[in-house]
């Protein structure tokens, strides 16, 4: 199923797509109380997920609303943490990464970089990106597949790591080059106002295979940039949940953000940065896209 989060009136409700992806089911009205995204994957038991799934399945809502009638917000809209986020975990985005910054590449990566990404509140499909022209001129796009946590996480074995998984959803990580290199460290590059773009939905793990292998796209102004599959993570999901995990407990409704292939402006020779009014759309296979201009 895909769940969603939407606007209706000026208020906040979440609700689960139609079968063909037409209108919305609006949980409350259908029997499901649950206030936001984040209360639904906390305490969501597994015969509700299966209740729910049924009144998709035969069409047997009590209340549906036509799509085009809300606005789509970022599923989870505000985190109750910041995104854990995994850098530099395609092997073309390495090299790529290491010639915009002309640091020398033995080809070895054997440890996952990870960083945190500031969020206030995640934009949504349609949403602008913000130049923040002011301070940045290097302005530049990653579409990155999300996992989102669904019970807390502690000391998960490789192998059971899945057991953990709620579902996934796409992100656009946001950066500002000069930032991201200036403060040698990437939590202010990465967490301006409005450089999360998120959504559309998050689709629950039961609707994709295991492990994910997922087409993963960006294009710029309808120019495809980047074009890459899912399985080729140098770090696997199980493994960084896994990882995080040892070490710290991963809460239900935990963001990873799993990292961007090749073909970021950073790697373009010269580089080939954002600029207002450049339009960038995010797409992964079985999940949908999300589509953002920056202003």
């Amino acid at each position: 199923m895909k769940l969603v989060t939407y606007d209706k009136g000026g208020k906040e409700f979440i609700g689960v797509l139609s079968k063909d992806e037409t209108s919305i089911i609006p949980l409350k009205a259908n029997g499901f109380e649950y206030e936001d995204m984040n209360s639904l994957i906390e305490t969501i038991s597994y015969a509700e997920m299966e209740r729910l799934n049924d009144i998709i399945e035969k069409g047997e809502a009590k209340e549906v609303l036509p799509l085009k009638e809300t606005k789509l917000l970022a599923p989870i809209p505000n985190p109750k943490q910041d995104i854990i986020c995994i850098g530099i975990n395609y092997m073309d985005h390495a090299v790529e990464s290491v010639r915009y910054k002309k640091d020398a590449f033995d080809g070895d990566r054997k440890d996952p970089v990870y960083f945190s990404k500031r969020v206030n509140r995640a934009s949504a499909d349609g949403d602008i990106i913000p130049s923040h022209s002011d301070i940045i001129s290097t302005l530049d796009y990653e579409a990155e597949l999300a996992v989102v946590i669904g019970r807390p996480a502690k000391d998960v074995k490789v192998e059971d790591a899945f057991n953990y998984v709620f579902g996934y959803t796409i992100i656009n990580d946001v950066t500002a080059r000069e930032l991201q290199t200036k403060h040698k460290q990437w939590y202010f590059g990465k967490g301006l106002d409005g450089f999360t773009p998120m959504g559309p939905a998050i689709v629950t793990k039961d609707e994709i295979a295991v492990p994910p292998v997922l087409t993963i796209k960006c294009y710029v102004n309808g120019e495809l940039r980047q074009n890459s599959k899912t399985d080729l993570f140098i770090h696997d999901i199980p493994y960084m949940i896994s990882e995080l995990s040892k070490g710290m407990t991963l809460l239900p409704g935990t963001i990873i953000s799993t990292g961007t292939p090749a073909g970021v402006g950073m790697g373009f020779v010269p580089p080939n940065f954002l600029v207002k009014g450049d339009t960038i759309t995010c797409e992964i296979e079985g999940i949908g896209k999300i589509t953002n201009t920056v202003e």
